[in-house]
């Protein structure tokens, strides 16, 4: 079984039982979370959306919080003496799959 969500903004492929890594999200580890935005669910059968599956729940506990590794972003000019180096990390918390719901 495994059902398509969405949340902010971004889709992921969920079973009962995974770990995802979504941006954060202002929730407390251990806390429960709803993710009543699904798009697909396949159980026995195919169920699809338009564009959500109504009276699907995914439910979520939230692990922990952290930041990715860090990217930087550095632009350089050539003969101009034009440097700029930013660096970026990303925020994200993971979430645990306790279960789907149709």
């Amino acid at each position: 079984m495994y059902a398509l969500v969405e949340t902010s903004g971004r889709q992921y492929r969920v079973s009962p039982g995974e770990s995802i890594r979504v941006d954060r999200l202002g929730l407390e580890p251990g806390e429960d979370l709803v993710l009543d935005r699904v798009l697909l669910v396949k159980d026995d059968e195919l169920r699809i959306g338009t564009p959500y599956v109504s009276g699907a729940q995914v439910h979520a506990r939230v692990l922990d919080h952290g930041r990715g590794k860090k990217v930087i972003a550095f632009k350089y000019s050539r003969r101009k003496r034009t440097r700029r180096k930013v660096g970026f990390r990303h925020s994200y918390t993971t979430l645990q799959i306790v279960g789907i719901q149709v």
